[in-house]
């Protein structure tokens, strides 16, 4: 009897002790992630160049009048200051690298939670609602913003199903930006970030014979971005800002047709926006004026953002 409650003590002894350390492994755990977590988030907010500035500018401080948004084609192909001088309005590049029309919308409603601008400039791919499984990991550049923008969490959750429980992580939102941060808090990020109002100059000419451009013709479309790109286009009628959808041009031979744009344009259509097509636009068909297929070097830039901007002037 003696010897079964001394088993019994030791044993609930032990239970406790192993609770004990539970708990403070926790508590370790949960030190580490909020001290590491806030100092990256210290850090990835201070930076002052690169595309992740560039992102922080876009959706807490823009104030310009009109805004250009997109992916890297609206990055490469619409100088501000060219929209500044024609129409006498402030002006800021908000495109991203690698960026889909759910990119757009999130920033947009940051945008929108502290100001109206007067004209949006919406750029739109080849391709644009193309269903792609991992298509929505590149939202992962919206994860620290997550914290202090409730306007754009449903969008950021469409990352994945288990978004919302990762983000519990204070850590989580920059784990993969870490060599980008400590970067962009140095000297060299700024000489090496050649960006002008969030306009990215590309400088070399395209050397090689002009083809036909090939992509997939019958794709699947991911009815999650047609919508992100219906709502775009309500938010702005909402809020009566002036909104040109444009489809940048690319340098090919071929004529063709995107399904893309062409819903893009009857959605446009319906809601009584304008698009401009310019994907087949033969007057910039010039290697001159390219980087590559898909992108204008500075000179094309020019071109097309004063042939753009003489658009805008038509319609005010």
């Amino acid at each position: 009897m003696i010897l079964d409650k001394l088993i019994f003590t030791l044993r609930k002894s032990n239970f406790w002790f192993f609770i004990t350390k539970l708990c403070l492994f926790f508590l370790l755990v949960f030190i580490l992630d909020f001290s590491i977590g806030n100092t990256l988030r210290y850090f990835y907010f201070k930076q002052e160049s690169g595309l992740q500035y560039q992102a922080t500018y876009a959706i807490e401080k823009t104030k310009e009048d009109l805004l250009i948004f997109g992916s890297s084609r609206a990055c490469n192909h619409y100088m501000p200051t060219i929209f500044e001088e024609k129409l006498g309005l402030s002006s800021y590049n908000v495109g991203r690298y690698g960026s889909p029309v759910l990119y757009h919308l999130a920033v947009l409603k940051g945008v929108l939670k502290r100001y109206t601008p007067k004209i949006i400039i919406l750029d739109l791919n080849l391709q644009e609602f193309e269903k792609i499984d991992d298509s929505y990991d590149v939202l992962s550049s919206l994860l620290p913003y997550y914290k202090t923008h409730p306007e754009m969490r449903s969008i950021i959750l469409m990352r994945g199903k288990y978004e919302r429980l990762k983000l519990l992580s204070n850590i989580y939102p920059f784990n993969s930006e870490l060599l980008t941060i400590a970067i962009g808090n140095t000297e060299i990020n700024k000489r090496r970030h050649d960006d002008v109002k969030g306009f990215i100059a590309l400088r070399d000419n395209w050397k090689f014979p002009i083809k036909n451009y090939s992509f997939p013709q019958n794709y699947a479309l991911d009815s999650k971005k047609i919508n992100a790109y219906k709502t775009f286009i309500n938010a702005c009628k909402k809020q009566k800002i002036k909104l040109l959808i444009v489809c940048s041009p690319y340098l090919s031979k071929n004529r063709f047709k995107d399904s893309s744009i062409e819903i893009g344009k009857q959605i446009a259509k319906k809601e009584n926006i304008s698009f401009l097509d310019y994907s087949n636009y033969i007057p910039l068909i010039n290697p001159n004026l390219y980087h590559d297929n898909p992108h204008l070097n500075v000179e094309g830039a020019r071109m097309f953002s004063n042939l753009v901007a003489d658009e805008v002037l038509k319609d005010r």
